[in-house]
């Protein structure tokens, strides 16, 4: 792709009165008769990891291969997703998935250890009285790629991830309630209110002093970059104003989405302490958050980011998808042919959501592709049977293009036991980390 439209920057933001948006991949980012792929405004790889507790429905239940609702089967033309993983099949093409995985870092310990150990590989240190364990591969992502964004990373949930189920007290709490380690000892909070989740995406001034008072003057930062983003419209070609257009309504939906949250009137109404902002219609909040991390990729605030779908050993209910049982207690499923059929339910659920992601990165353009062609992203659950609490063999996939370095539409088949970080060793170095070893991985997997 060859350009000849005048220059912007592809760090440029919109300012004014104290605050910034930024702006999406444009033409006019790309320099007068160059190819985009030696620019700055080049596309740059965005990393996603997708968490959800508790497994998913596999071979290793009494019913074998009968109940294998997860993994797919075949490559290329022949290649066929399960009944959970079904919602993608319209991007199968990006879709590998990964069978006989096995993450030993848990160490049998129920939920306790389960979720910050998925992107680690490693055990913590029982002995240590803070948090020991070692840095997740999406810290190490955004430390090699996230660094000349506003936030290196962003880490998120549905819900509260401090779920008694899996936290029993003490240093336990670090492990079961974040995917992501800074380094050894730092363990990154999971955000849960999408208003706390936007002002930290796109700002609304630097102090809480100031905060307040562009909060008072108006409740859209859209507002108060108005003037300078119709200079900007000006100063660009066609298909860019309809680009930035289109962003720009983006972001007003959802802002206009985040503020509803904060609109219940709970007068005369006795309740606990609860964040202003989380939502209270669960699906709805799991499509803003879905929201919100596609936009964070567009604006390119951030390239790196962590979803929590729902906490480790939560009580959440599924009553809009006609699952009224609480989620923990119905993945003690006891081979009870009706409960597996709940969790294939709401494991497929989902799956929906995050297929509804995938299909609007695969509406936003990037460079020469778009956002789903410049992704790599990992959905997945660091159990394997939730009525064992066992750790093999682990449901996970990949999707995305990873800016020309992944391989889809393929079911890999690999040796029995193959270690969780022999995929987390692939996925840093597709990202640019050159590394031969990670936590107890034997090699990178071939073929990807």
């Amino acid at each position: 792709m060859y350009l000849t439209r005048k220059h912007i920057s592809r760090r440029a933001v919109l300012r004014a009165a104290g605050v910034s948006i930024g702006l999406p991949l444009l033409d006019a980012m790309v320099p007068a008769a160059t190819a985009l792929a030696q620019t700055a405004a080049a596309p740059k790889l965005k990393a996603g990891f997708f968490y959800l507790p508790h497994g998913a429905i596999m071979w290793n239940t009494p019913y074998g291969a009968e109940m294998d609702h997860w993994t797919p089967s075949g490559a290329g033309a022949d290649f066929r997703l399960s009944p959970i993983l079904e919602p993608l099949e319209q991007y199968k093409q990006y879709v590998a998935s990964f069978g006989q995985i096995e993450n030993k870092a848990p160490r049998n310990s129920v939920h306790t250890l389960v979720p910050a150990t998925w992107l680690s590989g490693v055990s913590p240190d029982d002995e240590a009285t803070g948090a020991l364990m070692a840095p997740t591969i999406d810290q190490l992502i955004a430390e090699h790629i996230g660094q000349e964004t506003v936030l290196p990373s962003l880490e998120v949930s549905s819900e509260t991830t401090q779920q008694r189920a899996a936290c029993t007290g003490g240093s336990a709490c670090y492990y079961s309630s974040t995917l992501s380690f800074r380094n050894e000892t730092t363990p990154l909070p999971m955000e849960f209110n999408p208003r706390k989740v936007f002002v930290q995406l796109f700002g609304a001034g630097d102090t809480p002093e100031e905060r307040e008072i562009i909060a008072g003057r108006t409740r859209s930062v859209l507002d108060l970059i108005g003037e300078r983003s119709t200079e900007l419209q000006r100063e660009l070609g066609p298909r860019d104003r309809a680009v930035l257009s289109d962003y720009l309504e983006s972001v007003r939906e959802t802002e206009r989405r985040v503020a509803k949250a904060s609109e219940r009137d709970l007068t005369g109404i006795e309740l606990p302490d609860t964040p202003i902002g989380e939502l209270s219609d669960f699906d709805a909040q799991v499509r803003l958050m879905f929201d919100l991390i596609a936009l964070a990729y567009q604006a390119n605030v951030t390239r790196v980011a962590s979803y929590f779908m729902v906490g480790e050993g939560t009580n959440r209910t599924y009553n809009h998808i006609g699952v009224p049982d609480a989620f923990h207690p119905l993945s003690h499923h006891a081979n009870n042919l009706d409960r597996i059929r709940k969790l294939v339910t709401v494991q497929r659920y989902h799956v929906e959501r995050f297929a509804e992601f995938v299909d609007r990165l695969a509406h936003i353009p990037d460079g020469e592709g778009s956002l789903l062609d410049n992704s790599m992203l990992l959905y997945g659950s660091n159990m394997s049977n939730s009525d064992r609490h066992n750790n093999y063999p682990l449901p996970n996939i990949l999707v995305g293009g990873g800016c020309g370095t992944l391989r889809g539409g393929q079911h890999i088949d690999l040796p029995e036991r193959t270690p969780m970080a022999n995929l987390l060793l692939t996925i840093v170095n597709k990202a640019g980390i050159e590394r031969t070893s990670l936590a107890d991985s034997t090699a990178e997997i071939a073929g990807v």
